[in-house]
């Protein structure tokens, strides 16, 4: 991994605690081929969420959380690709910052077959190099921007797609097929060279 600045946001009570304060601090850039760091989340339903303790392939969706209608309908086709995603023997999850309350009521409204976790922390943003928003909103606290992670059975991350607008995700039939080719013809992790 690669250190860079990223900024932590802090309010400014001098400016009605509204306007956020971007402080520098270490962060990490995360590389394709790494292994996916050992984070865990509590899961909807209980239990909790850790894709590097899963084996075999496996994909993670970050996203903005209940607030975001985009993300919504992403998830929406995500659900709808399950099987297919199934078919190719790829776990899928996905994870916010939302807390429980939020993250369940949509999980359940929407009926998302996969698990969903939540409480993503800005420390786990920071090491997964996610581009982080402020609160806004019904957003109540900052909260990650899309991302989609593919883990191979090695552990390594072998897809890396970091955003910072929920209109400029990856297209999940591009994904899965990548996927299929990739798991087909054993393809190497792409972008690795500095």
């Amino acid at each position: 991994m690669t250190r860079v600045e990223r900024p932590t946001i802090k309010a400014r009570p001098e400016l009605g605690g509204g306007l956020p304060d971007l402080t520098f601090v270490q962060s990490m850039k995360f590389r394709a081929g790494d292994p996916f760091p050992f984070l865990i989340w509590p899961k909807v339903g209980g239990g909790t969420l850790s894709i590097a303790d899963q084996s075999g392939w496996r994909m993670l969706v970050v996203y903005r959380g209940k607030h975001c209608p985009l993300c919504r309908e992403y998830l929406g086709e995500l659900d709808a690709m399950l099987d297919d995603f199934a078919k190719r023997k790829i776990a899928v999850a996905a994870v916010s910052a939302d807390p429980l309350d939020k993250a369940e009521r949509e999980a359940r409204d929407e009926r998302w077959r996969f698990p969903v976790a939540y409480d993503l922390r800005v420390d786990d943003m920071h090491e997964l190099g996610l581009y982080i928003s402020p609160p806004s909103g019904e957003a109540a606290r900052p909260f990650a921007e899309p991302a989609l992670f593919v883990v191979n059975p090695d552990g390594r991350t072998q897809v890396i797609a970091i955003t910072n607008a929920p209109f400029s995700r990856p297209d999940l039939a591009s994904v899965l097929h990548g996927l299929e080719t990739a798991q087909d013809e054993h393809a190497p992790i792409h972008g690795t060279t500095d």
